[in-house]
């Protein structure tokens, strides 16, 4: 801080991945800031998820930040327990831990006119007065449960996936688990020989894109920690980067060769995979592959076909105590029933009560459609900056990558505040009207609105997502036009 720089108070809210991005970016700017989180530790989503299975989709030394590589992964896919390790470790090795306050909910956020502050609620009463808020609260944390006749008449454990039961019966047990997205998938490859039987409620099957996997050596590991050049290698190299432009290239461009090469990928994929035709033609989607978000597996077709493995594609009627009805009259009894049924990922920072400029709610805002200006601001809601927030790219990438280049993009916007030039700063109506109009119209030709149901879809049907190339988010994150901002003095 020096003398010309104006002394700013912070709210960074979450402390999972992106929150502590916050963190680390403001203590190195010796700037005053404090972490709320709901939770009494950190990690978010990888604090919250923890069953078996659990394993990222992004390739480990990629899902780190880029100013801190870390040389202990197992494999190359990560499981959820290192990863959380990571991020204890990073607080630990900034010393974020002080900054921190658990168990610390924000349940309100209102903004005053006079003094452009923001005025924080927390759940025990207390009251904190901040100049800027970073909203890190996350996309996937509130979850979803199924509306399913009877669930909550099944005698035995039923639970959902973000809240694992360790005590549920899964050895020698007849298990079901309804939902095939990656965590169902997950966790099939995970326990399907550890039960005497599963069944898994498949409503639509996914598209699975073949990766590698392997094992990290005790020798690796010691050669990474010598030399970090060897994990700046398997982070940056071209395989990887490109991976990640063709797939933003075939999501924006459907009919487009990168697109008809992923699609073919996976089509051979399971055919080469699976042996039973009938299990195939179940496995096989109707939808174009990353419709939904791609499945990356290196082995569910081999495990989705043992012999515990039942892959039931009817309809479910009801759910009774012990077991589930369909509507074919079919009876599946069950010892243990696993919700892998996704999150309301509409939701971000609410249900916070969010209140900006002149009281607005952004429930109010956000009635029609969670949005933001380049997936980071709001009109109407000053010194108020989200991370990952709404119509953020979306994929099979590192958001960490995503929420380093939206930092790029906020630190600078934040500058004019430290700066002094301005006491609020804030998007334009105009300037966002014309983002959110050409985002939907680029949106809808996405592979995302291709014809299938996911959760990146809106309540009207618009992919909630960054429709254009990684190459121009990047370019987006570089530098934010200020013409498209109002200052207030």
């Amino acid at each position: 801080m020096t003398d010309s720089t104006k002394a700013l108070r912070y709210a960074v809210i979450g402390a999972g991945m992106a929150g502590l991005l916050a963190a680390i970016k403001l203590k190195e700017r010796g700037e005053n800031f404090t972490v709320f989180e709901k939770a009494a530790k950190l990690g978010g989503t990888w604090r919250e998820n923890r069953y078996p299975g659990l394993t990222c989709d992004v390739p480990a030394h990629a899902y780190t930040y880029s100013f801190e590589p870390y040389a202990e992964w197992q494999s190359y896919y990560a499981t959820g327990g290192e990863i959380q390790t990571y991020f204890e470790y990073v607080a630990s090795k900034y010393d974020l831990l002080p900054s921190i306050r658990f168990n610390s909910e924000v349940v309100g956020a209102v903004f005053d006119d006079a003094s452009q502050t923001w005025t924080l609620t927390l759940g025990n009463g207390e009251r904190i007065e901040v100049d800027v808020v970073i909203a890190a609260s996350g996309v996937l944390h509130h979850p979803k449960t199924p509306d399913i006749p009877g669930l909550d008449t099944f005698a035995g454990p039923a639970f959902h996936t973000a809240r694992w039961d360790d005590a549920a019966p899964i050895d020698g047990a007849r298990v079901g688990l309804i939902g095939c997205g990656s965590t169902g998938i997950q966790i099939v490859t995970a326990i399907n020989k550890r039960v005497k039987n599963l069944v898994h409620f498949q409503r639509s099957p996914q598209w699975v894109m073949p990766v590698p996997q392997f094992a990290y050596t005790d020798e690796d590991r010691a050669a990474f920690r010598k030399d970090p050049a060897l994990i700046d290698a398997i982070r940056y190299n071209e395989e990887y980067i490109g991976a990640i432009k063709r797939f933003t290239d075939g999501v924006t461009d459907i009919e487009g060769e990168a697109m008809h090469q992923i699609e073919e990928v996976c089509r051979q994929h399971l055919e080469d995979s699976i042996r039973d035709p009938i299990l195939r033609e179940k496995l096989r989607p109707n939808y174009r592959a990353a419709c939904k978000r791609l499945i990356y597996s290196w082995c569910y077709y081999e495990e989705v076909q043992h012999p515990a493995v039942f892959v039931e594609t009817g309809r479910i009627e009801r759910i009774e105590p012990n077991g589930v009805r369909m509507q074919d009259g079919t009876f599946h009894e069950l010892d243990t029933l696993i919700l892998a049924t996704g999150f309301h990922a509409d939701r971000f920072i609410r249900p916070t009560t969010v209140l900006g400029a002149g009281g607005v709610s952004l429930d109010t805002v956000w009635e029609r459609r969670p949005t933001a200006y380049y997936a980071v601001t709001i009109p109407g809601f000053p010194n108020f900056f989200m991370l990952n927030g709404p119509t953020g790219p979306v994929g099979n990438f590192s958001l960490i990558d995503i929420a380093e280049r939206q930092w790029t993009y906020i630190d600078q916007l934040i500058a004019r505040l430290r700066s002094g030039e301005a006491r609020g700063v804030v998007p334009t109506q105009a300037a966002f009207d014309d983002y959110e109009t050409r985002r939907i119209a680029a949106a809808k030709k996405t592979i995302f609105g291709s014809g299938c149901t996911s959760w990146y879809l809106d309540d009207e049907g618009v992919p909630a997502t960054w429709p254009w190339s990684y190459d121009d988010f990047d370019k987006a994150m570089s530098r934010p036009v200020m013409e498209d901002y109002a200052l207030i003095a």
